[in-house]
């Protein structure tokens, strides 16, 4: 059985989503590494590895430095921790979902290198400088590149031949439990219907004034929003009598919380930080048959305005709450046979198999050998390279793209180590430099 080492910014006891859903699926056929961003500890730097499901192993760095994810700074510590995860004669696959992890890829012998890009990870909250940089470098590396949904797919498809829009999916199965209204979770029996409900994170993508329009609305209708709050201070947040704040909740109690709502909500914020999403949500909320009143999220109201409630304003948006609250038996019905022919059509279990159907076909290219890792050089003596930018005409070739190098930014991931503003540390004078000859 093949081993995929995976690198994700997000944590794996965070929200259940894409990786989860994919990686749990893929391990039916291979063996499953997953290494999570570093976690600071005060001493010598450690993994701590665990099994979350059959076949997949997550693994924890925990090293004294204290910026945040895959920094230049962690990669001499996170060297040797990696090295000891590669099957001994083994060339594994090497699965990235973030591109900060790439100078941990060269001491791998990677077979197939696969980049999932599940979101436009540069337009969140707090990136770090060098994130589109490694991008770039690791769309010229990667033999396969998925994404999360079609708006992404057309962002990438013209930076890679090989590139494959897989859009979020769901596991029907599960939230078909939520058709049993009766089985409503307990932690809301108290909050009156009728419900309108959100789950999901709550950050800079959630359109804060936008629910608080909702709630104002109508003083009888109960917005119920469930999820963890990251990078915004919860203080911010809309406060009203019929708000309802829940938490963070398990992926098994999400059908829960489903069958005790009237409407599920996506009021999204249109920014650049949703301008790619596909939200996973939006198939969830079909599976339990509720009607669903959304932003106007081009990866929702493309492929599913004829079952979606698309508000282009907030009054709009009111005004499709409204109507859907006041759905005749007939209508419902209706809604419910678009609903089950659209998540007919996907599982998170055709999607894991297209995917290892193109890794298993896909010859290796062993581009990571462009990859090596020279002597330090210092910080003032690299050159200023950026291979976004297009040479002029006349101007010689450059013959590489130097990766890495000073200190990244607070940390962009959204999971329940991300990291708010913190005040760096001072940046050696000699980094770690990765060179990509191109």
């Amino acid at each position: 059985m093949s081993t995929i080492i995976v690198f994700c910014h997000l944590r794996w006891d965070f929200v259940f989503q894409r990786p989860q859903h994919l990686l749990t699926r893929l391990a039916k056929h291979y063996k499953i590494v997953l290494v999570e961003e570093p976690i600071h500890h005060d001493g010598e730097s450690f993994m701590r590895t665990r099994e979350v499901a059959p076949n997949v192993t997550v693994c924890q760095p925990h090293t004294p430095v204290q910026q945040p994810g895959f920094h230049d700074d962690q990669i001499p510590l996170l060297q040797p921790m990696i090295a000891k995860l590669v099957p001994q004669n083994e060339d594994p696959i090497v699965w990235f979902y973030t591109p900060m992890a790439l100078p941990l890829l060269p001491q791998l012998h990677a077979s197939v290198v696969v980049y999932d890009c599940m979101d436009e990870l540069s337009a969140f909250k707090n990136p770090p400088r060098q994130l589109l940089q490694r991008e770039t470098a690791l769309l010229n590396i990667a033999d396969l590149v998925f994404t999360g949904g079609p708006s992404l797919y057309e962002a990438k498809r013209t930076r890679h031949a090989n590139a494959h829009c897989f859009s979020s999916s769901v596991d029907a199965q599960h939230f078909a439990h939520a058709l049993e209204r009766a089985d409503s979770h307990p932690d809301q029996a108290d909050i009156p219907h009728p419900r309108l409900g959100f789950y999901g994170v709550i950050d800079e993508r959630l359109d804060t004034d936008l629910v608080a329009q909702v709630a104002d609305a109508n003083p009888d209708w109960h917005v119920v929003l469930v999820g963890p709050v990251v990078k915004i201070d919860p203080a911010q947040l809309p406060q009203r009598p019929n708000l309802h704040y829940l938490g963070q909740r398990s992926y098994d109690e999400l059908p829960k919380f489903l069958a005790g709502w009237d409407v599920c909500l996506m009021p999204f914020a249109l920014n650049e930080a949703t301008r790619f999403i596909s939200p996973t949500k939006v198939l969830e909320y079909m599976a339990a048959e509720l009607p669903i009143v959304s932003t106007a999220i081009r990866d929702v109201e493309q492929p599913y305005s004829h079952v979606v409630a698309i508000g282009h304003t907030p009054e709009e948006f009111i005004a499709h709450c409204k109507a859907a609250l006041a759905q005749t038996p007939e209508q419902s019905a209706q809604m419910v046979e678009k609903m089950r022919k659209v998540v007919a059509n996907t599982s998170w279990e055709n999607t894991a198999s297209r995917m290892r159907a193109l890794i298993d076909g896909t010859t290796p290219s062993r581009k990571y050998a462009r990859l090596t890792t020279p002597e330090p050089v210092a910080e003032t003596q690299a050159p200023n390279v950026n291979p976004l930018r297009t040479p002029a005409s006349n101007a010689p070739k450059v013959g590489s793209v130097m990766v890495g190098g000073g200190a990244a930014a607070a940390a962009y991931q959204v999971g329940d180590e991300a990291v708010p503003e913190r005040k760096q540390m001072q940046a050696s004078s000699v980094k770690p430099v990765i060179k990509l000859d191109v």
